[in-house]
C-alpha cells in the first residue's frame, strides 16, 4: 500500500504482487541409462519381405524395460546388431518421453498449489507510505523496518512461519 504520486487527492493504493518459488532443477544428461539388468530381449525371426534370410535367422529383437513394462520391437534391418541398437533407441526414445511426462505432472502439481491473488489472500501487507510496516498475515508478525525487508531480509518472516508450522522448536 502506498500513497499515489500520480493521485492528486493524496489517496492510498492497493497494488498485488504474487511471488511463487521453484525448485532448482540441475541441468541433466538427457541420455537415458538403461542396465542391463532392467532388459528382457528375445530373438526371433522377422516375417516379411526379405528372402530366405529372414527365414534362417533370428534376426528381430523385442526388448522390454522390465522397470515400466514398456516393449519395443525391431525387424526393420538384416542384421541382429542394428535391430538391437534402433530397438535401443526406440527404447530410450519412449522412456525420455515418459520422463518428460513425470515432469510435467510434478509441475502441473505444483501449479495447482498456487493461491489467487485477491484481496483477503495475501500472506504479507506492506505499508510504504505514510508510515512503513510489514505484517504476516499467517503469523501476524510485524515489523516497521520496510526497507530491510524489501531488500531480502525476511528471516524474521520465516522463522515465524515455521515455528507455528511446528517445523522449529
Amino acid at each position: 500500500m502506498r500513497i499515489s504520486p500520480f493521485d492528486a487527492q493524496s489517496r492510498r493504493h492497493t497494488s498485488f504482487a504474487s511471488v511463487f518459488v521453484y525448485p532448482l532443477v540441475e541441468e541433466q544428461d538427457s541420455d537415458i541409462v538403461i542396465e542391463d539388468k532392467d532388459l528382457r530381449v528375445d530373438t526371433y525371426r522377422a516375417s516379411g519381405a526379405g528372402g530366405q534370410h529372414v527365414n534362417k535367422t533370428d534376426s528381430a529383437i523385442r526388448m522390454t524395460h522390465l522397470p515400466t513394462g514398456i516393449v519395443v520391437q525391431c525387424q526393420n534391418e538384416r542384421s541382429q546388431h542394428r535391430n538391437r541398437e534402433a530397438a535401443m533407441q526406440m527404447l530410450k526414445t519412449r522412456l525420455y518421453h515418459l520422463k518428460m511426462e513425470e515432469e510435467r505432472a510434478k509441475q502441473q502439481e505444483l501449479e495447482e498449489t498456487k493461491m489467487k491473488i485477491d484481496f483477503g489472500s495475501q500472506i504479507r501487507s506492506y505499508v510504504l507510505q505514510p508510515y512503513t510496516k510489514v505484517k504476516d498475515h499467517r503469523t501476524e508478525v510485524e515489523t516497521g523496518d520496510a526497507r530491510r525487508v524489501l531488500d531480502g531480509d525476511i528471516k524474521l518472516f520465516l522463522d515465524s512461519y515455521l515455528r507455528q508450522a511446528g517445523q522449529v522448536a
